[in-house]
């Protein structure tokens, strides 16, 4: 990571090495800012500083976006737009290990999660997107005129010019990608704020998009906090056209607030209480193994993750103790430890949260399957921010813990007797993000996967995606749809173009 300045930061032989995480701005990387430490959260110790861009920097940030927008990027001909936003995906994979060491660094997820998932995905949304903008077309009509005569109507795209990219800490290359790429595509100038508790992987990318030759200031990256702070000053920026954000449904609700002054275009996928049913006719081993894993991937840090799962009483017990079983065979630790398989929470005030949710089942009078605490590690390890994975039964739907998002490695579990019920019981939630329903009944997989009240109804399976298809959420779960022309529309302005003939 040569342009962030590895140094050693307390100077001394044996002391940890610090990585220095400045801002990238207008093709390169610039001092000023007040430092902020980076923890990893599966030693507790600090292993990089970041730099927060005041309202200085952000307004040099937009200013150099704009500059690129009206000047070599924003005017560059599509061919080769895209073929600089392959040669991105290339150099992520050129440096395939130092985005995976920055990946495990920030997050503490285990390394054959990052290896298999975050990096390879990180690139390869580069390449879907330069792909889908060069396979789109507009629209084209022809019409009568009221003399006789005839019109000719075609639609181009636009770039809205320049867009805040705001990305979170749970999987932090693939989601920032997942939004820049379709952004750069369209010919839009980004600014990056990562996430203060994962800004190295974006860091990064701001040396690879240098090291290909991108336009100066087509890719910015902005460290620092929300509120008073680098998300507050791009999102009230009257340079930033549109606004792009993952995260929790409350920040979503203050990004919304900010921007409406000067009217920008929004798009927001937000959280989720995800709900799981299983029916008996079910393959249960497959709903165990999908579920569990939906459950405890990425220690229950995914928006997509099931909270909620109900199974029809006649197989409840059989389920319960599967999931159970697959529970107690993770293996919490440091993420390139052999068989490590449960990495920590983010942090030390979300392991507090999340264990909140944990005293607060407990106190609703919760049957604790397994799990409920803090597992007791040696070493490194013993600083980190961990929690046991956990399972409840016996809860009504108005418990806390089945109402309120807690994202972490949790699930309550409850019978259901009938089609109807389980609907009801699954869409009884403020949130839309997501469902998996497990059953080898045809007609009941098309009837209860259309009934489900969410963005994206999965069917004996759970985050298995095409890139091409819409994926958001309803009601607090967001706002809009990414993927495929889903992203490309948002991310462009039509102009319609009616030519007398």
């Amino acid at each position: 990571m040569s342009d962030m300045a590895i140094k050693n930061r307390a100077g001394t032989v044996g002391a940890p090495v610090i990585r220095e995480l400045r801002n990238f701005v207008g093709g390169r990387f610039i001092d000023g800012g007040a430092p902020f430490d980076i923890i990893d959260p599966a030693t507790g110790r600090v292993h990089a500083r970041a730099y927060e861009a005041n309202a200085a920097i952000i307004d040099q940030a937009v200013a150099a976006a704009r500059k690129a927008v009206a000047g070599d990027w924003g005017t560059m001909p599509l061919a080769k737009r895209r073929a600089l936003l392959v040669a991105v995906a290339t150099g992520i994979e050129s440096r395939f290990d130092d985005f995976l060491e920055a990946e495990i660094a920030d997050t503490g997820k285990p390394y054959e999660l990052a290896h298999h998932l975050d990096i390879p995905r990180g690139a390869a949304n580069f390449r879907v997107f330069a792909d889908t903008i060069a396979n789109l077309s507009t629209e084209t009509f022809e019409m009568d005129t009221p003399d006789g005569g005839k019109a000719l109507n075609y639609a181009v795209r636009k770039p809205l010019g320049v867009v805040a990219v705001i990305s979170p800490w749970n999987l932090p290359l693939l989601l920032m990608t997942w939004k820049v790429a379709p952004a750069m595509a369209c010919g839009n100038a980004v600014i990056v704020k990562p996430s203060e508790e994962t800004p190295s992987t974006t860091t990064l990318l701001g040396e690879v998009m240098a090291a290909v030759g991108m336009p100066d200031g087509a890719f910015n990256v902005v460290h620092g906090f929300g509120p008073d702070s680098a998300g507050e000053l791009l999102t009230t920026h009257r340079g930033v056209r549109a606004i792009t954000f993952t995260g929790e449904t409350r920040t979503g609700s203050a990004i919304m607030r900010a921007a409406a002054p000067t009217v920008k275009a929004l798009s927001f996928e937000l959280g989720g209480k995800n709900a799981a049913i299983v029916f008996a006719d079910a393959d249960l081993d497959a709903a165990i193994a999908g579920l569990s894993r939906a459950a405890f991937l990425n220690t229950g840090q995914v928006c997509l993750a099931p909270e909620r799962m109900y199974v029809e009483r006649a197989v409840f017990d059989r389920f319960v103790a599967g999931m159970k079983a697959k529970a107690e065979a993770l293996t919490p630790g440091l993420p390139h430890d052999a068989g490590t398989s449960l990495g920590p929470l983010i942090s030390a005030e979300h392991r507090d949260k999340v264990l909140g949710y944990y005293a607060a089942a407990a106190r609703d009078g919760a049957t604790v399957v397994t799990g409920g605490g803090v597992p007791a590690l040696a070493g490194d390890a013993a600083g980190g921010f961990f929690v046991e994975p956990t399972i409840w039964t016996g809860l009504g739907p108005d418990a806390t813990v089945c109402r309120e998002e807690i994202f972490g490695p949790c699930c309550h579990i409850a019978p259901f007797d009938t089609e109807n019920e389980v609907v009801r019981l699954a869409n009884d939630t403020d949130y839309g993000l997501a469902s998996s329903v497990w059953t080898t009944n045809l007609s009941r997989a098309h009837r209860v996967g259309k009934a489900m009240e969410v963005g994206i109804s999965w069917v004996n399976c759970w985050f298995l995606r095409d890139l091409r298809t819409p994926f958001g959420g309803t009601k607090l779960s967001g706002v809009g749809r990414e993927g495929g022309e889903h992203s490309i529309n948002f991310y462009s302005e039509p102009t319609n173009i009616c030519i007398k003939l």
